[in-house]
């Protein structure tokens, strides 16, 4: 929603001031399709040639998420929360029954209460992977954390391949508007013998090129690769919670501790209070 009322503003306040200041649309319609048409022809051209069709498809989903928000939810975080009390807990109790639920996690009881985490491939791994090799007695709880710390690294650097390809593209458009306001100028140039009046409309319509180069770059395509940033920055922070639960594990601390270090570490917005998590734990308790 945040979206949809910036672009709005933003339209509403250019062209709006446009129109207050006495200027015309007839002159921007006439050139628009043709100039958007160059540009934006161009600008996907050539993120479609700098970028692989991995990264494009990213990019594709990025742009879905400037609408539709981060992944996780505070509900989502409260979930992580009881989903890694109940694996530490089956851990610390019994390093045999966790096996299976850690190679076998579909088919996992303590997975399956929490679908949209199981679901999430980044997630699961990261689990997944740090208990097996707790179970294999690599318990040094600085080697663990820096090799969690190396995947959220590396996992957050990934994430942002959409994000940078949408800055380049930001990046490039004012250059494309200039091509476009170039070959405006060189139509212009070959009408030199039209009245006044037409070579005026002829050069406002080049200059349109330049305008969108411009208007684009930084009131759409940029501001949406800072919000794509941002996205990716703050669902970063939902794997961070793994880390600290299974690091403070590590550190010999108490399921519910452990969950407490976690909860802690949340972002104020999304994470749920002492006695959200306290309830929810019992909740998980008694299902088990």
């Amino acid at each position: 929603m945040g979206a949809i009322i910036g672009i709005v503003i933003t339209l509403s306040m250019v062209f709006g001031g446009y129109v207050i200041a006495g200027g015309k649309f007839s002159i921007i319609l006439y050139s628009l399709p043709y100039e958007m048409m160059m540009i934006g022809g161009a600008a996907i051209g050539a993120f479609v040639v700098g970028n692989s069709f991995g990264v494009i498809k990213h990019t594709g989903g990025d742009i879905v998420k400037v609408f539709t928000g981060p992944r996780w939810k505070k509900q989502d975080y409260q979930d992580l929360l009881c989903l890694m009390f109940s694996l530490v807990k089956v851990a610390k109790e019994s390093p045999v029954d966790i096996e299976q639920h850690i190679e076998n996690p579909e088919e996992s009881s303590i997975f399956n209460q929490y679908p949209k985490i199981a679901k999430d491939s980044a997630a699961m791994e990261m689990i997944c992977d740090t208990i097996r090799s707790m179970i294999m007695n690599f318990d040094n709880p600085h080697q663990v954390e820096e090799l969690l710390e190396k995947q959220l690294e590396s996992l957050h650097h990934d994430s942002l391949h959409g994000a940078h390809a949408l800055q380049k593209m930001a990046d490039g458009l004012p250059a494309l508007g200039i091509v476009a306001a170039v070959l405006g100028v060189i139509k212009t140039m070959a009408s030199i013998d039209k009245p006044p009046e037409v070579l005026g409309q002829m050069i406002g319509g080049a200059l349109v090129g330049t305008f969108l180069g411009v208007f684009l770059s930084y009131g759409l395509v940029g501001p949406f690769a800072d919000k794509v940033k941002s996205i990716h920055d703050e669902e970063q922070l939902f794997y961070a919670l793994i880390r600290e639960a299974l690091v403070a594990s590590l550190n010999k601390h108490t399921p519910q501790l452990c969950v407490e270090v976690a909860r802690r570490n949340a972002p104020k917005k999304l994470r749920p209070s002492f006695a959200e998590v306290e309830e929810a734990l019992k909740e998980t308790q008694k299902a088990a």
